[in-house]
């Protein structure tokens, strides 16, 4: 049984729009599943589709050149309304660029697009392709809708009830998300092992391709131990010079690396509320983590609480 994301709802009600839909989100966050379950949606109403990926090798020819794309999706449709599914843009080099061209050629194709975070896709694309596109973040699993599917929707419109009734179960339930978190291959696995080698995968998955191939990041030592120290002190003010010394980088370095991390959706910046501005903006932010499951890999705690106290 597939995890029901709410998201599918909101890309569904776009579908009849003319601007791109452009979905972001973490690395295995379920983008690509998402989009295979629009396209199916799509097939059994009868409509027009392609599915281009450049994760697939033999799609590569047709990401060349916004003509040879174009070729590929006439092939298929002719001169018919169709919808064309790009996954994991963000490895195309200027996507932003390739995109809004594509866009602007004013095709009969709709065009749902996906790709995991980076500075290219979250900014740049985001900033070329005003008016052209509708941005859609896929976070992992929420809580709601991890407890959905652990009982099997019987209780979607009554989770109220549930927790009320089932009030240990639910407790359990809970206590699973906080150790494990929500990315879908970790939610779908039953044992521990496996989930703790699933997530071993995403988060070196993540340090490789998209600190170190993407963002080019040399250290990637002191930017995998910077993410352990934000974990094992998330809700805590930050404190650069703190994190500079221990991490034996420059204070700029330290900042980079934490807005690297933010703009691939592993970590979140809060500020503080004061009721004066220029407090605000001073004072230094505190950190917490999108995941709750990789903030624990990162401490090394991965499905090790046993407690809520903990």
């Amino acid at each position: 049984m597939p995890i029901k994301r709410y998201l599918f709802n909101d890309l569904h009600a776009h579908l009849p729009k003319k601007e791109m839909s452009l979905i972001v989100g973490p690395r295995q966050a379920g983008k690509t599943t998402m989009m295979l379950q629009l396209q199916d949606y799509l097939d059994k109403k009868g409509e027009k589709t392609l599915f281009l990926s450049l994760d697939f090798e033999r799609d590569f020819p047709h990401f060349q050149s916004q003509t040879a794309l174009l070729d590929r999706i006439r092939l298929e449709f002719g001169k018919s309304k169709g919808y064309v599914f790009l996954d994991e843009i963000q490895r195309k080099e200027n996507a932003r660029l390739f995109l809004k061209g594509i866009y602007d050629l004013q095709t009969p194709y709709k065009f749902i697009i996906s790709g995991s975070g980076s500075v290219e896709l979250k900014e740049k694309v985001h900033e070329s392709l005003t008016g052209r596109k509708r941005m859609f973040e896929l976070s992992t699993v929420s809580l709601k809708e991890f407890i959905n599917y652990k009982t099997r929707y019987l209780y979607e419109d009554r989770l109220h009830d549930y927790f009320q009734v089932s009030k240990a179960e639910a407790a359990n339930l809970l206590m699973e998300y906080l150790n494990f978190g929500g990315y879908p291959r970790v939610v779908l696995e039953e044992t521990l092992a496996e989930k703790l080698q699933i997530m071993d995968e995403i988060y070196r998955s993540y340090i490789e391709k998209d600190i170190a191939y993407l963002l080019r990041v040399e250290r990637i030592d002191a930017f995998g131990n910077m993410i352990r120290l934000l974990a094992g002190q998330t809700g805590n003010m930050i404190n650069f010079n703190e994190l500079s010394s221990t991490l034996g980088i420059s204070i700029q370095t330290v900042k980079n690396y934490i807005a690297y991390a933010e703009k691939t959706f592993i970590i979140q910046r809060i500020t503080p509320y004061f009721r004066n501005l220029r407090k605000e903006i001073s004072k230094a932010p505190v950190m917490y983590f999108h995941d709750i499951g990789m903030r624990n890999f990162a401490v090394r705690q991965f499905g090790r609480y046993t407690m809520f106290s903990e």
